[in-house]
């Protein structure tokens, strides 16, 4: 059956998939619009378990916070090269998908990939994705949380690293909230307090601490109290409120935000490309 330009380009626009993938189809369809576009499908599903191996350690951050920074959302999706994860139609379906997690309140990746839009599931969206770029793809990590207080953004140029921050109450200054959030994008902490922290790691870190201080000929009572020591430096390095704010040495975190009047932060989601931690 001959199959003109005009129907392959509208295939095409209903599907995204490639002109000679369309063309294709709608020979194999006999011109049957519907079954051409099962055929697409079909054979991004197959291309989808042929890559199911395949690294995918490139993609996209993206955040999403409500006007009255009462609800944020955070999503990653991967891809296999840095040359799809700067693609146009990628990036659109990025931001398709944090914004059904944002609007459906979805706290995690299967509920969102059993999610349905526009007559399919999030999984068959991402399979048919697969079929068009040729690409393992992956939604990897999704954020949705809600607050009495106020959220704040922030995405790393490049958007392989993004952070949602939750302060305390209103903060009537985006810019401060912003240099917050950049903050733990720079200096990684573990926590908001020392509250925050794992006791696991506290007491890996003071273990250390003291065996180190032990090798070097300190007494166990002096190596159990200079041990303290480098604990209290630990938390200066890890913990948010501690850390020395980025932009002005000579202050914390919590003397930056108590200075300018802004509420402290209650908790963060820093979501970096390829950790899961």
């Amino acid at each position: 059956m001959s199959i003109s330009a005009k129907d392959v380009k509208e295939l095409r626009e209903q599907t995204g998939a490639g002109m000679m993938d369309c063309k294709k189809a709608l020979q194999e369809a006999d011109g049957d619009f519907e079954k051409a576009t099962e055929i697409l499908r079909k054979k991004g599903q197959q291309l989808s378990e042929k890559r199911a191996d395949r690294e995918a350690n490139q993609g996209l951050i993206v955040t999403r916070v409500s006007d009255d920074g009462s609800k944020a959302a955070a999503l990653e999706i991967n891809c296999e090269t840095d040359f799809v994860a700067r693609n146009d139609d990628f990036q659109d379906r990025a931001q398709q998908f944090l914004d059904i997690v944002f609007e459906n309140q979805i706290e995690s990746v299967d509920e969102l990939l059993e999610t349905e839009h526009n007559g399919l599931s999030i999984a068959d969206h991402v399979k048919d994705m697969v079929g068009k770029i040729g690409e393992k793809i992956k939604i990897n990590r999704v954020v949705f949380a809600e607050t009495d207080g106020f959220f704040i953004s922030y995405i790393h140029p490049g958007n392989q690293l993004g952070v949602l921050v939750e302060f305390e109450d209103d903060v009537e200054d985006p810019e401060i909230g912003k240099d917050v959030a950049m903050q733990i994008a720079a200096m990684n902490p573990l926590a908001v307090t020392r509250d925050g922290v794992d006791s696991s790691i506290v007491e890996k870190e003071l273990e250390i601490a003291k065996d180190q201080l032990l090798e070097e000929g300190k007494s166990e009572e002096i190596a159990e109290k200079a041990s303290q020591g480098k604990l209290r430096r630990f938390y200066e390095e890890r913990v948010l409120l501690e850390q020395k704010f980025v932009k002005d040495n000579s202050l914390s975190v919590e003397e930056y935000l108590k200075n300018n009047d802004t509420p402290l932060v209650k908790s963060f989601h820093r979501l970096q490309l390829g950790d899961d931690s």
